[in-house]
């Protein structure tokens, strides 16, 4: 990892260990000093992009960065007597010595990054910052990209998270899981980050890259390590974990080797990953075994029948239909009715998709969203109406996407004002 360009190599650090030191000094430190917890890692970063051009990549790259974040953490707390009572403890930490499991407090659950996720969904925070702020202190998720997730402004989420720290600082809530008997009132909003920590990573809301990887990888990691608790081996944690492993295994084939975006009617499914979409299966059947139908289960059930498709032709669109149909009642949200009328299309026809849409709200959340236009304009396509598609795709290119997901929409209005018929989805 030395040998990398230097700033690809500090992204590197970011992008894989930045939820990891900072779940590791809110350990020593605790939740209270969050601030200063993000404070001194952001910096010990900074400081790795303005020294080691000058003084040369030191042989241990991440070390050198757990020293300087754990030394900034030790200068700010110098005035305060906890500095002489977590010296010692940050050390180890700065050395990445691992803490043995009778040493860490809580029951059940050692591993740090999920022990701060827990600790962010606490019920002294309120219930509309846990996700948020769990996404900025574990995913390392900045405001704009917290508020393209959750479909919000960025105004909300800064105040959001700024009363999360503040009552986490006043409530002086301590770095623990709670116990096991516990861990179910707290598992929801787990879910729901792990679920969007993913999403994130599956199709980036912004920038360069379609897919980061790093997200996740460590999404499925998280979810894989509550099933070894005992509290949280739930069929929802089942579910979920099977849907990121059956969308998980299309990431090989979704970017071309000019680093164009497929759909999922272009890509080579041979390319899927079989181990993923061995393990997606095993986890889909494990989350059978409950009495309470999930959101989870249904968007894995999604996922399960696209996965066992041969190809797209093959597609079984009613069962897909009739798994909306059943997360409608769910989870009635304008995404779901959105991605609903998909299906609706696909099996009554673009007309039908067009009075699917209709029921889809234009405003709120999905304002911004620039599959609305988008998912209007391949319908209107598909009837042949291009000049009111051509117009819907230069609306769906002036809204916030990746670059990937640019270049997409341009190929296809370019394709739409040749008059070319429209291409599958």
């Amino acid at each position: 990892m030395a040998e990398a360009p230097l700033p690809q190599l500090v992204d590197h650090l970011f992008r894989h260990r930045y939820g990891e030191m900072v779940a590791g000094l809110c350990r020593v430190l605790g939740p209270a000093r969050l601030d200063l917890v993000e404070d001194v890692v952001q910096e010990a970063l900074l400081r790795a992009l303005r020294v080691w051009p000058l003084e040369g990549v030191p042989e241990r790259p991440e070390a050198w960065v757990f020293r300087v974040a754990r030394n900034l953490a030790l200068d700010a707390l110098r005035h305060s007597r906890i500095a002489d009572r977590v010296g010692q403890e940050l050390q180890r930490w700065a050395e990445q010595e691992q803490p043995q499991a009778d040493e860490v407090p809580g029951e059940g659950v050692t591993d740090d990054t999920l022990r701060l996720m827990f600790t962010c969904c606490h019920p002294a925070v309120p219930a509309e910052a846990r996700v948020p702020l769990v996404l900025k202190t574990v995913a390392g998720f900045g405001v704009p990209e917290i508020a393209a997730a959750l479909l919000q402004k960025d105004g909300t989420i800064a105040q959001r998270l700024t009363r999360a720290k503040a009552r986490l600082q006043r409530e002086q809530v301590d770095f623990q899981v709670p116990p096991p008997r516990q861990l179910p009132a707290r598992l929801h909003d787990v879910l729901e980050v792990l679920y969007l920590m993913f999403n994130e990573g599956y199709r980036s809301h912004r920038g360069l890259d379609l897919v980061r990887q790093d997200l996740v990888e460590e999404a499925v990691r998280l979810c894989a390590l509550l099933l070894q608790q005992p509290a949280c081996a739930r069929p929802e944690v089942h579910a979920l974990l099977a849907l990121m492993l059956l969308l998980g295994a299309r990431l090989p084939a979704r970017i071309d080797a000019a680093g164009l975006l497929l759909t999922l009617a272009e890509q080579d499914r041979s390319r899927w990953d079989p181990a993923w979409l061995q393990c997606g299966f095993l986890h889909f059947r494990r989350s059978l075994g409950g009495e309470q139908l999930t959101a989870y289960h249904c968007e894995a059930a999604i996922a399960s029948i696209h996965a066992a498709a041969a190809d797209y032709a093959a597609t079984d669109w009613p069962a897909i239909l009739g798994e909306y149909d059943r997360l409608l009642q769910l989870a009635d949200t304008p995404v779901v009715r959105l991605n609903r009328t998909v299906a609706v299309a696909k099996v009554h026809g673009p007309k039908a998709g067009l009075d699917a849409l209709l029921q889809v709200p234009g405003d709120g959340v999905l304002a911004d969203y620039f599959l609305l236009p988008a998912t209007a304009a391949q319908l209107h396509w598909q009837l042949g109406e291009f000049a009111m598609a051509a117009r819907l795709l230069e609306q769906a290119l002036a809204l916030p996407s990746s670059e990937p997901e640019q270049r997409l929409l341009q190929r296809r209005l370019a394709a739409c004002r040749r008059g070319e018929p429209a291409p599958s989805w």
